[in-house]
């Protein structure tokens, strides 16, 4: 009901053609008061269309699950401050909320983590396909194909009209023991099997880091720390794989499908590999810079060797970014509670503290993101920077689902197919291969 309203359209914007044609195109009002014209018609009325390369500027759907105001730095799933979510609510709760539209009830909670419990185990089979990868495989690339295949072991998937919510409860709990399978498999340690005495982020911390030969006691402020890392990454509206996910599912691909899609989206450097690339940026300073936060900021500003910040500014966000706050606050809780002192960690804040400072960076709106500091929390619990892209995408998961299953449910939904302007060759004569 919420993105019906955001679509009601009651005034028009004129557009005036070279041709001196105008054509009038309705003007949507979303519940935040963002405003968008309507180009549905626009080829149909007029002939033309409208080119948006990198579609920082056109809305692809209406979505009633993420506000982000980027001018404000201001992020809400389904109404609720991701500042309150971090610090109340937890990864399953935020997950139910992001795919229901609601905070769940007391027996809805408790009924959906038992199925979140009850299905983390994957089918036995499926061990024989880590044995298949060399021990260098990259985690996101056993990652996305292990997902991708679980529509073979639960071919109803192909149908969207069945058991929808049960496949939303296998892939959101498997996803997690996948990751972990993975990361085990790459450092040559046998897996550890989920433990249905463990909350969610408890047990994903058990699978990746419990051995069979000692006792694993799972820490309360690591597992606060994991919860809020999901959270941070749950939704981001329309970016990169969050579209992909929507494009591929808008062909009819089932959830599995469309999910290892968004996988292989998040996997690029520009997406998903960012808080990778911070951490190789304060190793840099670290070890060839002499651990200078100030002077790698001065080169930066000055252009000096060609260095790049990593970390701060955001396509989107021009202010501050939310949950760079929230992390800074909990890098350090995280650091004290394992008492390390992670030189790292000095350096972002004498960087951060001169960037904020300075008429450069403040000009142009550079200011640190959620990636800065997650990479540091990362690494503190242990897990290696090839695993960053995977955890990203364990948070992301309940986003995907969300915007999967609202773009099924919409009897608007059509097929994606993007336009393009053709720069090419005109008609040109084929020329017989002995001519030429």
């Amino acid at each position: 009901m919420v993105a019906a309203m955001a679509v009601e359209a009651k005034q028009s914007a004129k557009l005036l053609l070279p041709s001196g044609k105008e054509v009038s195109l309705p003007v949507v009002v979303g519940t935040e008061d963002e405003h968008a014209v309507d180009i549905k018609s626009l080829r149909a009325d007029s002939g033309y269309i409208t080119l948006d390369s990198g579609f920082m500027n056109t809305g692809s759907t209406a979505s009633a699950i993420t506000y982000l105001d980027g001018e404000q730095g201001i992020l809400r799933y389904r109404g609720y401050s991701i500042e309150e979510l971090a610090e109340k609510s937890d990864f399953v709760e935020t997950s139910f909320l992001l795919i229901n539209g609601h905070l769940p009830s007391q027996e809805e909670r408790k009924k959906f983590s038992t199925m979140l419990t009850r299905h983390s185990l994957i089918h036995e089979d499926m061990h024989h396909f880590f044995l298949g990868y060399p021990p260098t495989s990259h985690p996101m690339a056993v990652l996305s194909s292990m997902v991708a295949s679980m529509s073979a072991y639960y071919p109803d998937s192909l149908d969207r009209n069945s058991a929808v919510d049960m496949h939303i409860t296998r892939i959101l709990s498997k996803v997690r023991t996948i990751a972990a399978f993975a990361y085990k498999k790459s450092i040559g340690q046998p897996i550890m099997y989920p433990k249905n005495s463990l909350r969610y982020c408890a047990n994903f911390l058990h699978m990746m880091f419990a051995v069979p030969s000692e006792e694993y006691e799972v820490s309360p402020v690591l597992e606060k720390a994991v919860n809020q890392l999901l959270i941070l990454h749950a939704d981001h509206e329309q970016n990169c794989s969050t579209s992909t996910v929507r494009m591929v599912g808008s062909s009819g691909a089932n959830l599995y499908a469309s999910i290892a899609a968004g996988i292989l989206a998040l996997w690029g450097p520009l997406h998903g590999g960012a808080n990778q690339a911070v951490i190789e940026m304060l190793e840099d300073v670290k070890n060839n810079r002499g651990g200078d936060g100030k002077k790698f900021i001065d080169d930066v500003k000055n252009k000096r060797d060609n260095q790049r910040l990593m970390g701060f500014g955001h396509r989107v966000y021009k202010n501050f970014d939310p949950r760079a706050k929230i992390l800074k606050k909990m890098c350090d809780e995280v650091l004290e509670h394992l008492g390390i002192k992670d030189p790292l960690l000095d350096i972002a804040k004498s960087m951060e503290e001169v960037a904020l400072k300075d008429d450069y960076f403040i000009s142009k709106k550079l200011y640190p993101n959620v990636d800065f500091y997650s990479g540091i929390i990362y690494r503190a619990l242990g897990i290696p920077t090839n695993m960053f892209t995977v955890m990203f995408a364990l948070g992301r998961l309940p986003g995907w689902i969300a915007h999967w299953k609202e773009m099924v449910d919409d009897p608007q939904t059509k097929i994606g197919r993007p336009r393009q302007v053709y720069t090419g060759e005109k008609l040109r004569t084929y020329v017989p291969i002995e001519q030429r």
